[in-house]
């Protein structure tokens, strides 16, 4: 299916409905995922980005029937990630000397998942490349999220083709913002957000207000995956700008992992102390072997405060909580306060293990965690409690 944006734009790319995994399966699709290229016919054409290998074959015999491969002048490589360009080197056997505009570190990743030397021509911040009513103009995005990222903008048309930036895996035939369900719009813009580009939050501020500061007329923005925003599409933009800075709201994470509930028990009645002090704040509670690791990311990213929980066992924690931790300090949050809580047996490593993870990855401590020997009794519950209720206090 093809979907024209305007009278010389149009969507070419492949709605994925089946997809629940990204990244390998390190990140959680639960509504699937798109995969969004562009044909622009101007007085040049130009094919901005392709779709996942798996879709290859089928992106192109689709696109033949809308345009004669010959005719496309330009190709535009924004990123080098395969779900971008990886019906590339498909293309590039039938057009294979169709120049290929993208930045200086896109060429080495391109060479570097194809092995191929095609027609590369690099293109850096302010650059420009005529289409005959039209312009492109090309702004270099370094680590939004890899260093070979950048956005195209196209004139006249008022059309910025963001990449990986403003997008959100969530499948939809209706394609456009004010279509779809805001309320799952709203869940996996967040969720793609905190996952993937909270380590760049920085970048992202200072990104967005250089664009800002070029003070362009924007018509839609148009990601590559997921919806295109075309109704108020800088509301996407601001909401950026909320969540890099070190973005929380008035919520309590509860994340654990248990081997014969006793750190189930600690973790709901630290939840009973901490509502008991503060019956406003939201308290979510989540046990790691049973949920997905994408969505509690994106809880912690949502939270001021997050308490991690795991027994020991072995000298050590249990994998799924080792996991969340590396998870956590590769994702850099900031602004964010954690503690540590578990049952033992006889040695009792595990919180101060969690709370070094914790710790490495940069999050503010709140005390030395709270141990339990064996089960909890009820002295021990009534602990926890008070635990929880303390808490609040130093959030």
């Amino acid at each position: 299916m093809m979907t024209a944006l305007t009278e010389n734009v149009k969507w070419v790319g492949k709605v994925d409905w089946e997809l629940k995994f990204f990244h390998g399966q390190e990140y959680s699709t639960h509504r699937g995922s798109s995969y969004n290229s562009y044909l622009i016919k101007d007085q040049k054409t130009v094919l901005i980005d392709t779709v996942w290998k798996p879709f290859a074959r089928e992106f192109i015999e689709n696109l033949k029937q809308e345009i004669e491969l010959e005719q496309i002048d330009y190709i535009i490589a924004n990123h080098a990630e395969s779900d971008h360009s990886g019906a590339l080197e498909l293309l590039m056997q039938e057009i294979p000397e169709t120049p290929i505009y993208c930045t200086k570190n896109a060429i080495q990743s391109l060479q570097g998942h194809y092995h191929k030397t095609w027609n590369f021509i690099p293109v850096k911040t302010g650059d420009t490349l005529n289409l005959g009513k039209n312009q492109l103009v090309f702004v270099e995005a370094r680590m939004l999220h890899w260093p070979d990222s950048m956005f195209t903008y196209l004139t006249g048309e008022n059309l910025l083709f963001s990449n990986d930036a403003f997008g959100q895996h969530y499948a939809s035939e209706l394609l456009y913002n004010d279509l779809v369900d805001q309320s799952e719009l709203e869940q996996e813009a967040i969720k793609y957000y905190a996952n993937i580009l909270t380590p760049y939050s920085v970048l992202v501020q200072k990104k967005i207000e250089e664009i800002k500061g070029l003070n362009l007329p924007l018509d839609m923005i148009c990601p590559s995956h997921g919806i295109i925003w075309r109704k108020k599409p800088w509301q996407i933009v601001e909401q950026y700008l909320e969540w890099a800075q070190d973005y929380q709201e008035n919520q309590i994470t509860l994340v654990y992992d248990s081997m014969w509930d006793g750190t189930k028990k600690m973790a709901e009645a630290i939840i009973e102390g901490i509502k008991t002090a503060d019956d406003q704040v939201n308290v979510k509670m989540y046990n790691l072997a049973l949920s997905d690791k994408s969505d509690i990311i994106t809880e912690i990213f949502k939270s001021k405060a997050f308490l991690i929980g795991s027994p020991t066992i072995n000298r050590g924690i249990l994998y799924s909580v080792a996991g969340l931790l590396e998870m956590i300090k590769g994702l850099g949050f900031k602004n964010k306060k954690a503690a540590a809580f578990g049952c033992y047996g006889w040695s009792g490593e595990g919180t101060k293990i969690i709370t070094e993870g914790l710790m490495q990855g940069g999050i503010t401590i709140l005390d030395e965690g709270l141990r339990a020997l064996w089960h909890p009794d009820q002295e021990t519950i009534q602990t926890c409690k008070a635990y929880g209720k303390d808490l609040v206090a130093k959030i």
